[in-house]
């Protein structure tokens, strides 16, 4: 089976470019199933139930981050989405859910598995802890189980990927918006890769516009930033699995321009 992961999707550019070019990326790909990053989905910061339900015509599931609750009405959506998760090691009272599952006919269903990392970020469960105590009886729905790592230090996010090898699919990194060169699959057959990059405004910092970054930078001063104009490029990567035994067989970088 096949996995399209799409990185960090940044304001209206990014939820553009995945609505034209995912559905036709799906096909091209022979991708099973298409998993997105969209906690910067709704103007570069959170997202919205609206939003939600536009990008779940192209992914199948909607992974969050540290600025899932960025938008007061999410909460109650959380609540009774099956198809966007948030980090499971938020506080276990925080609406929504921390994994998915979806299946297609015909193949092997897919868990979904959101964390989020604890260095320079914000006070959170241990990630490796929870992991540990969902990760069986996630295999135990199926072998194929991808985790979707929102971390900003990459040592943070290898020591979860050796970790959690042999035990799940892939350890997918997002948080940073920048696409990492270190993809590879681990001895116990986990994919892993730092970052998967983002999908947002080209001509941008981060997805943000690159004047307002500037100035905070030079200046020091604090500057409410906006999501950049113009064309969005598509960063993720794409996980070849074993339906049968869940190791990874390949991971492949994918870049739209």
């Amino acid at each position: 089976m096949r996995v399209l992961f799409v990185g960090d999707i940044v304001g209206g550019p990014g939820r553009e470019v995945v609505l034209a070019r995912v559905p036709g990326l799906r096909q091209e790909l022979s991708a099973d199933y298409v998993v997105a990053n969209a906690e910067n989905a709704a103007a570069g910061m959170g997202i919205t139930p609206n939003v939600c339900e536009a990008l779940l015509g192209a992914a199948d599931i909607l992974t969050l981050g540290n600025h899932t609750f960025r938008h007061k009405e999410i909460e109650v959506y959380l609540s009774s989405s099956e198809r966007v998760v948030r980090p499971a090691n938020y506080h276990p009272a925080a609406p929504g859910r921390g994994w998915a599952l979806t299946s297609r006919e015909g193949q092997v269903p897919l868990a979904v598995l959101s964390l989020q990392g604890t260095v320079f970020m914000e006070s959170m469960a241990s990630p490796f802890t929870t992991f540990d105590s969902l990760i069986d009886e996630l295999r135990s729905r199926t072998p194929a189980v991808i985790v979707d790592f929102h971390a900003e230090a990459t040592a943070e996010k290898a020591a979860l990927a050796y970790h959690a090898d042999g035990r799940c699919s892939a350890v997918l990194g997002t948080h940073t918006h920048v696409q990492t060169a270190d993809e590879r699959i681990l001895a116990g057959g986990t994919a892993f890769i730092s970052d998967v990059g983002m999908t947002g405004p080209v001509d941008s910092i981060i997805g943000m516009d690159a004047g307002l970054v500037h100035r905070r930078f030079v200046l020091g001063l604090p500057t409410r930033f906006s999501v950049a104009a113009g064309a969005a490029t598509l960063w993720g990567v794409l996980v070849d699995i074993d339906g049968a035994t869940g190791s990874a067989t390949a991971i492949q970088r994918i870049r739209i321009d």
